[in-house]
């Protein structure tokens, strides 16, 4: 049935929520078997690009000069890089610096969670290097030590890396202790579960799919509802002063 031109997608000054009934796909440049929901970009205000990739059994991503992150879905995918080679599963990440020559080549039908950034150097700072892991493999730790509200790090604090990506995971009826307005903007994909989000002076329903963007400085809050715990994958600018 056609919606007749109702979603729960909206753009708002300092703020975005892309539902799935809005996504469109298309071909990055050197994909094969392979296409890309975009999510965010800089044409949108944001300082780094995020999307989905949804590979075909042999599918490949396109190079980039940039940083990229890589968060395994569903599915299976091989990557090769000048010194690794690993094959990823659902939970699986990957860091991979600016100009690190790799390939990505799904086994299976295949989606990843992606986001890519140019590199801030510091002076005297070594840059990062090939990193791959599982989130399984990770600490969890409470936020504000609240244990019904868990975060894993997935890529190291070092000042190296000029972004996080975190999981975080919400028992239902848990919520963040404040409403944060702060310097980082963020990219927030929904993994399971739902709740409510604050953005700005709205509140929006969230679930499983659903990708928001946050400014720098936008109001933001969370609390899961529902009968199954809510968690999602955020990024945020990390570890660079804001005059940089």
């Amino acid at each position: 049935m056609h919606n007749l031109g109702r979603t729960r997608s909206t753009n708002q000054r300092g703020h975005l929520l892309h539902t799935p009934d809005t996504f469109v796909r298309t071909v990055l440049p050197g994909m094969e078997l392979a296409t890309a929901i975009v999510h965010i970009s800089p044409a949108a205000g944001a300082a780094f690009t995020q999307y989905t990739a949804e590979l075909e059994p042999g599918g490949k991503l396109g190079p980039t000069s940039n940083q990229r992150f890589l968060y395994t879905l569903e599915g299976t995918a091989d990557l090769a890089t000048d010194s690794t080679f690993q094959t990823l599963i659902p939970g699986s990440f990957a860091y991979l610096p600016e100009d690190a020559a790799h390939t990505l080549t799904a086994q299976q039908p295949t989606r990843i969670a992606i986001i890519e950034k140019p590199y801030e150097a510091l002076a005297s700072v070594p840059h990062p290097e090939v990193l791959v892991g599982h989130e399984d493999k990770t600490l969890s730790v409470p936020l504000n030590d609240d244990p019904e509200l868990q975060v894993r790090s997935l890529l190291p604090g070092s000042p190296s890396f000029d972004f996080a990506v975190n999981t975080m995971t919400y028992q239902p009826g848990a919520a963040l202790s404040m409403v944060e307005v702060h310097i980082m903007e963020h990219g927030l994909l929904m993994l399971e579960g739902g709740g409510i989000y604050r953005l700005g002076d709205s509140w929006y329903p969230v679930t499983a799919g659903d990708f928001i963007w946050m400014g720098p400085f936008c109001p933001q809050w969370f609390g899961a509802i529902g009968k199954r715990p809510a968690k999602y994958l955020i990024y945020k600018d990390w570890n660079r002063h804001p005059l940089a």
